[in-house]
């Protein structure tokens, strides 16, 4: 029987950045359809994936290798 993927909250800590690295992240978000926090858990995924690590998906159990999850970086 397959083990069934618990899905968690995941709080983050107001964060202070530039003014330049804001703007490039919003236009990134706007131009690929996403929200800020859809974005960067995207890039995190990709990151932690490039990295080794292994989990059953980002949003859902299976959802990072589907072709409709865009990735985070425009590929």
């Amino acid at each position: 029987m397959a083990r069934q993927t618990e899905i968690v909250n995941l709080m983050l800590r107001d964060n202070r950045v530039t003014a330049g690295f804001r703007r490039a992240l919003f236009d990134a978000t706007q131009r690929e359809g996403l929200s800020v926090n859809e974005f960067v858990l995207r890039a995190a995924a990709e990151k932690l994936r490039a990295s080794g690590r292994d989990f059953p998906g980002v949003f859902g159990p299976g959802d990072f290798g589907n072709p409709n999850m865009r990735r985070a970086n425009n590929g």
